[in-house]
């Protein structure tokens, strides 16, 4: 279903219908994992593997990269479910259709969403393999999920953007993530529409306006979740350097590939954000 109007009462319909599927399992923690990265090496314990077509009026991933199913289990100790790939507006998707997701995460009782994505590195210095907690973000998607009817019960209808990334969540993981020697860089990361990639002349400019990274997904996501009153904690993998930064092409595969290769330090991190929330 890609009709742009989502309602209060499509929201509980999927509510309704997963939390059976949950059983017993109510999880406070929400994760959203971005191109090429996969539940499988995060290590959850007691994994169930939900294929999405389950949930109604959710829409399905189409990009390669990107799975069908969610994932309820324990991280750390701690209750979550994973959307174990995301829907982005260049695939025709309504934005307020592609948030759908997080209202459903936000109506389960979930607090803290965990968004992660596969970006460019606009900063020189970023190489791929490079992880950056997004302390910030920039929208260039020309949209926003909150355009349309507004239902009170989300919250607030000018929603608020001021330290979206939750500080005191980013603080504990950077202090976990210097104790277990894992190199952590922060940054602003800049969402542009796709799904071609950007010009050395928009990603100059991006570098001007103060992007350390760029990619095409998050923010949408971020803007319903701090809508919601959810905690948030943003995370890029900087799978490519940014177009004009070394004159290479780039391609899609390349940022599958990366996401790959950075699995083990990308599950590592997130075993300590997760645990993180146990602290805030």
């Amino acid at each position: 279903m890609t009709d742009e109007a989502v309602t209060p009462t499509q929201v509980d319909d999927a509510r309704r219908t997963l939390l059976p599927i949950l059983d017993s399992r109510r999880p406070s923690v929400a994760l959203v994992l971005g191109s090429g990265l996969h539940w499988e090496a995060l290590g959850i314990e007691s994994p169930k593997v939900i294929d999405t077509d389950a949930i109604p009026h959710l829409p399905r991933p189409s990009v390669a990269g990107h799975s069908t199913s969610w994932v309820a289990g324990t991280l750390e100790g701690v209750e979550v479910l994973i959307a174990s790939g995301r829907v982005h507006r260049y695939e025709g998707i309504p934005m307020a259709r592609a948030t759908f997701g997080v209202r459903v995460l936000a109506a389960i009782g979930c607090r803290h969403l965990v968004v992660t994505n596969a970006a460019g590195g606009v900063r020189a210095d970023f190489v791929p393999g490079t992880l950056m907690r997004i302390t910030d973000h920039l929208n260039f998607l020309g949209d926003s999920p909150l355009v349309g009817a507004h239902h009170r019960d989300w919250g607030d209808r000018f929603v608020d953007m001021t330290d979206v990334y939750d500080a005191a969540w980013g603080s504990a993981v950077e202090t976990a993530a210097a104790k277990a020697g894992i190199d952590l860089a922060s940054g602003v990361y800049a969402a542009c529409l796709g799904p071609q990639y950007e010009t050395p002349a928009e990603v100059r400019f991006l570098r001007s306006a103060g992007a350390d990274a760029v990619g095409m997904s998050t923010v949408p996501e971020v803007i319903v979740a701090r809508q919601s009153g959810m905690r948030i904690f943003g995370l890029s993998l900087i799978t490519n350097a940014a177009a004009g930064v070394t004159g290479r092409p780039l391609n899609h595969q390349e940022v599958i590939d990366a996401g790959r290769e950075a699995a083990s330090q990308l599950s590592r991190l997130l075993g300590h954000v997760v645990r993180a929330t146990s602290t805030l």
